[in-house]
């Protein structure tokens, strides 16, 4: 049987999903439910055409009002028109389907480059011997940021960041291949299961100035 695959968060409760029946593209998370607006913009609030990726927001009945005695914060993520700015990532295509492409803080912005963590780790989890990565950007004083990969192995494996880094070569653009890779026992979560991308980057801000 096919996953199904659907999107939702804390502040909306489900919004997407792929069909029950019928079609299920693989790495979608599908339509929007009924009585639910989704849309992708740009930077700028400015809609943004199929394909592009660009910042999810929604409306609907399962939205929540806004944040519980926060009004500037409230204010400050919901749009003049209503909507919800989810802080995802994502993209539509003309008909509606959605594809998720990570997190806007988690954007690496290196040699004036934006590039998606997601599409990196996806790469390498994709790798024999890998059980799971992070992809996170470090302080770099040339490009700003550098792209960095924490990988955790698959028991009695033995990768090298040159392994790693080979075998993205033939998929990704240069400037998306990962200057450093490290190796680590697991990866920070929180109590909901989610990376703690934040605390790898503490953690590994270190050694990037040392190497980088």
């Amino acid at each position: 049987q096919n996953i199904l695959e659907r999107y939702g968060m804390t502040e909306a409760v489900m919004i997407t999903s792929n069909p029950l029946k019928g079609a299920r593209i693989p790495g979608t998370v599908g339509y929007a439910l009924p009585d639910i607006k989704v849309r992708v913009v740009d930077k700028n609030g400015r809609g943004i055409t199929s394909g592009d990726i660009g910042e999810l927001e929604i409306t609907g009945p399962n939205v929540f009002p806004g944040y519980w005695q926060m009004p500037e914060k409230t204010q400050q993520e919901f749009t003049q028109d209503g909507f919800f700015r989810t802080g995802d990532l994502a993209t539509i295509t003309d008909d509606g389907r959605v594809s998720i492409a990570g997190r806007s803080k988690d954007l690496i912005i290196s040699g004036g480059y934006n590039v998606y963590p997601k599409e990196i780790e996806d790469h390498i989890n994709r790798i024999d011997g890998v059980y799971e990565c992070a992809v996170i950007g470090l302080p770099h004083s040339d490009f700003g940021e550098a792209v960095a990969a924490v990988v955790i192995l698959d028991v009695a494996r033995n990768l090298s960041q040159k392994s790693i880094t080979e075998a993205l070569q033939p998929l990704l653009a240069r400037f998306k291949i990962p200057k450093s890779v490290y190796f680590a026992d697991k990866l920070p979560r929180n109590a909901m299961g989610k990376v703690q991308k934040k605390i790898l980057r503490t953690q590994y801000t270190a050694a990037s100035n040392d190497e980088l």
